[in-house]
């Protein structure tokens, strides 16, 4: 313990990109730009009077894998992360365009679940709805565990982690729309996605809400899923 809180703060240091995990140690840790995108189930703990374990372990699983790898089909993915029902990405997008693709992945995902819920509907399960956040900001990437036993993981710690996370909590309740990002993820977006968003208040603050979907996918629905 006394090593860890002993350390200087000086080997903390600016970068233009996201580091590779393992270019961190124990002593080190980056200051970066990021967009953080986070998906959750609305209600989850409700789930479990309707089903017995496997069965929501089955639903866990199908939605956990299909928004992971659906994230994780972009190249400016650098990190996906597991939190119980939330499924959070971290994004490197240094240019406007860059936050417009991460817009176009929250609305697939939208449309993911919308095909998730035609197959749970086939095997009589319950079906779901979501949350989904977004914001951008600066993150401090650090790794912790315990050195030498190989437990470790990548942490990151800022507001733009921490605003996307309570925004999604938001979203998809109490007459929220599906989707919610910051008003700093609203001006970075072309024109035509910022009219596929409405204002909304939450805590007080401003945000930008919709439902937004993937056309193409939700061709492939009405083609496939009848």
């Amino acid at each position: 313990m006394d090593d860890i809180l002993n350390a200087g703060s000086g080997n903390f240091s600016d970068s233009d990109s996201i580091p590779q995990r393992s270019s961190l140690t124990y002593t080190n840790g980056y200051y970066v730009n990021i967009t953080a995108l986070f998906i959750d189930i609305v209600g989850s703990s409700d789930m479990t009077d309707e089903h017995k374990r496997p069965t929501l372990a089955k639903i866990y699983r199908c939605f956990i894998s299909e928004c992971t790898a659906l994230m994780n089909s972009q190249t400016i993915c650098k990190e996906i992360n597991i939190n119980g029902d939330c499924v959070w990405g971290v994004f490197e997008t240094p240019y406007k365009s860059d936050i417009d693709t991460v817009f176009s992945i929250a609305a697939r995902l939208n449309s993911l679940i919308k095909i998730l819920n035609y197959k749970l509907r086939k095997k009589g399960y319950s079906q779901i709805s979501v949350g989904i956040g977004m914001d951008y900001g600066r993150a401090l990437m650090v790794k912790a565990g315990y050195s030498g036993s190989g437990l470790n993981d990548v942490i990151w710690m800022g507001d733009v982690v921490n605003s996307a996370c309570h925004i999604t909590n938001k979203a998809g309740r109490d007459g929220k729309k599906t989707l919610v990002v910051s008003s700093c993820i609203y001006s970075n977006l072309n024109e035509h996605n910022q009219k596929l968003l409405n204002t909304t208040t939450i805590d007080w603050t401003t945000y930008y809400e919709g439902n937004v979907i993937n056309t193409a996918m939700d061709e492939w629905y009405d083609e496939h899923c009848k």
